[in-house]
């Protein structure tokens, strides 16, 4: 029987309507898998592959006869705009079989709200985050809101098997099993995941052989990409020629610019207008991050769906994970995204239109930068990503969960609370005499409360102010703000870390401001329009990075490789870079340690935690060690006997106490809930995130290390 002969009469008429040719190739492999199996699916399909349609086409002619007065399908997103645009998408399916698809989140209202709770039915298009709100604030509905549920689609996966939020949100559909007639099958969709066995066992830890991997490339479309090297000057300011191309480039292009902070998005918005404004052409780009305020955001991203102009938004990640902007030509990045995964989701979003193909252009603004961005290029041309790892010791998102299951419940005893813990397998790896340690910890904090008599577990006092603190139900951390105000017209946010002070210039939702007042006590900054020459003030962060990127970096100065889609002056660069390796006659597999009078530097050219461990062990052994890059390059103060010292690495015997002896106060891992938890817990969430003995030991043996005087 053929895919389309699977569909609902329906819903066939629906694609007769929308004249669809044929289906797509994920669409074709995963109708019959939804409609003729009991299986949860993971759908792993490029970008503008017909993902959303290959879920829900099938999903809406199975429960066409029940879905107009049973909710059915619960759609969860990672963002609420995300949710927006998918909303018109779905709606489009149902327009005339009377299912209805609701929102859940922030913005809604609560008499929209109220309404879904008193008749739920057809689709439910929610966050992790509300649906923590539902099981704090609507306990005695879940049951009738939750029962008939057959189906579960999480939408952009891959953002949540890494993160704390991917525990926090497969908790909840543990819990929210509790209250469903059957267990819901679970769909996922993403366009960049690796490691499927992480990923069925995050979805089924159960039963990970029930999750079928549906992996298809979707449309075959050509990429033509390039790189280019504008060297920063000593200032640090981006030089103009950078921005001039840019603007070459997009003068007659509809672009997304990619940032890697929200003050590089602010200084790329302000100076390419400024050269638009120079053409008489107004303002031409658009900045989106999250410290823009929310309506302002939106009119961004209303005005570029919307416009057929060749207008650009230049954002940070706001962007990257398909928010609908309207068809994108060319997609631009400044600097490296850190990882391939961020590339491939990024490049994704141009070559949306049928017969179109992805464009992507990729800046440097150093030489850390080129190289890294040379690397995680060619990593995605090989087909290459960083696989699922998950979240490592989730004893932070227990801590929260139990609040969460003792406010649910109105009560618990400490063996069910633990065992209610220990069944869900996310946290599989968590001790579960730890567990009971972690609750008898939060008792004598009076986080929770133990009834006399009945032996029953309660929120306590501190815990109710956890609890009704307004972010509990977001598990991740979130920065203390300033609201920045022009007048009574609110522009946006600032961390309240960054360095401000009246006088300071700043860009914000892209044009120039001067810092009038900081008002610390109502968490308000009043700004006017910048009048002054003063250069105003800039934030960046930073990632982890996946040691197969370190190792293609080393890989790429040890070759010839002539890479024919970078520019002139970046390939100056790297034949420059390479040259102090071709001399020393390294190799791929080497690793230098440059001893100088001044400075002795390794470069370990690995992951981010593998180099992190080895700084430590540096100083374990006694060195001064004196810093460490974003790349694994770690410096080291000149050292008698530098070699003779550092054979320690190799003959010692390892510990992890060894580690945390040099380890700072500051470069502890730190979550939202770890200020909560008692030390042991920290320590083993610490170890699980940022120390990797066994690879930093593994990289020291498998590696040349070259000794390399100057």
């Amino acid at each position: 029987m053929s895919t389309f002969c699977l569909l609902s009469p329906y819903i066939q008429k629906k694609i007769w309507e929308m004249r669809w040719d044929s289906f797509t190739p994920v669409q074709d492999e995963t109708i019959p898998l939804v409609i003729e199996t009991e299986k949860d699916i993971i759908i792993s399909s490029g970008t503008a592959s017909g993902k959303t349609e290959a879920a829900f086409l099938p999903i809406l002619s199975l429960i066409e006869s029940e879905g107009r007065e049973k909710l059915k399908v619960i759609y969860i997103s990672p963002l609420k705009a995300l949710i927006n645009n998918q909303f018109d998408r779905i709606i489009q399916l149902c327009e005339s079989n009377d299912i209805p698809i609701h929102r859940w989140h922030g913005d809604v209202s609560q008499s929209k709200k109220s309404k879904f709770v008193k008749q739920p039915a057809g689709i439910l298009q929610i966050t992790p985050e509300s649906i923590e709100s539902l099981f704090i604030n609507r306990t005695e509905q879940l049951k009738h809101i939750f029962k008939n549920v057959d189906f579960i689609v999480i939408d952009e996966i891959h953002s949540f098997i890494d993160s704390e939020r991917g525990v926090h949100l497969r908790s909840l559909l543990s819990r929210l099993g509790g209250y469903t007639s059957k267990r819901p099958r679970i769909i996922g969709l993403s366009a960049t995941i690796d490691n499927f066995g992480k990923v069925k066992e995050w979805v089924n830890f159960n039963n990970p052989e029930e999750v079928v991997i549906v992996q298809s490339r979707g449309y075959d479309k050509k990429l033509h990409y390039s790189l280019m090297y504008f060297e920063t000057g000593e200032d640090r300011k981006k030089p103009i020629e950078l921005f001039r191309d840019i603007r070459e480039l997009t003068r007659a292009h509809k672009a997304i610019i990619f940032c890697n902070s929200r003050g590089e998005v602010e200084e790329l918005t302000y100076y390419l207008n400024r050269l638009s404004e120079r053409e008489k052409m107004g303002e031409c780009y658009f900045a989106h991050h999250s410290s823009i305020d929310k309506a302002e955001r939106e009119y961004v991203e209303k005005s570029m769906a919307e416009s057929n102009t060749p207008k650009s938004v230049i954002a940070t990640s706001s962007l990257e994970l398909g928010i609908d902007i309207g068809d994108v030509d060319i997609v631009i990045q400044v600097d490296s995204t850190f990882t391939v995964s961020s590339l491939k989701q990024r490049l994704g979003r141009s070559g949306r239109k049928k017969g179109a193909n992805q464009m992507l252009q990729l800046y440097a603004t150093n030489e850390d930068s080129l190289l890294q961005s040379l690397a995680v290029m060619e990593l995605n041309l090989e087909g290459w990503i960083e696989p699922a790892k998950g979240y490592g010791k989730p004893y932070d998102i227990a801590f929260q969960q139990i609040i969460s299951l003792c406010t649910e419940a109105n009560g618990l005893t400490i063996d069910q609370l633990v065992d209610t813990v220990a069944g869900m397998g996310i946290f599989y790896s968590l001790k579960e005499e730890w567990m009971r340690g972690l609750v008898l910890d939060m008792i004598d904090n009076d986080i929770l409360e133990e009834i006399y008599g009945t032996g029953e577990i309660i929120v306590g006092l501190e815990g109710e102010k956890i609890l009704r603190s307004k972010d509990f139900y977001a598990v991740f951390m979130s920065q203390e703000e300033y609201t920045v105000l022009n007048g009574p017209k609110k522009i946006g946010t600032l961390d309240k870390s960054d360095m401000i002070n009246v006088g300071d210039n700043i860009i914000l939702a892209g044009k120039l401001w001067t810092i009038q007042e900081v008002d610390a006590k109502r968490n308000k900054i009043y700004v006017s329009i910048a009048v002054n020459g003063n250069p105003p003030r800039y934030t960046s962060g930073n990632i982890k990075i996946h040691h197969r990127i370190g190792e293609k970096m080393m890989e790429i100065l040890c070759s010839n490789t002539s890479h024919h889609y970078m520019g002139e002056t970046g390939i100056e660069a790297v034949d420059d870079m390479r040259r102090k390796y071709h001399f020393e006659g390294l190799n791929a597999g080497d690793r230098p340690i440059w001893i100088s009078n001044q400075k002795i530097v390794f470069e370990t050219f690995t992951g981010t935690v593998i180099a992190k461990t080895i700084y430590w062990m540096l100083e374990a052994t006694g060195l001064n060690v004196t810093g460490i890059d974003g790349i694994g390059r770690i410096e080291i103060a000149p050292t008698p006997r530098f070699e003779d010292l550092f054979q320690h690495l190799y003959s010692r015997n390892w510990m992890i106490e060894d580690i945390l002896k040099v380890t700072n106060d500051f470069q502890w891992f730190e979550s939202k809930y770890t200020p909560y938890l008692p030390g042991p817990l920290v320590k083993e969430m610490h170890m699980a995130h940022e120390i990797d003995l066994e690879g930093a030991s593994g990289f020291l043996k498998d590696k040349n290390i070259r000794f390399i005087y100057l």
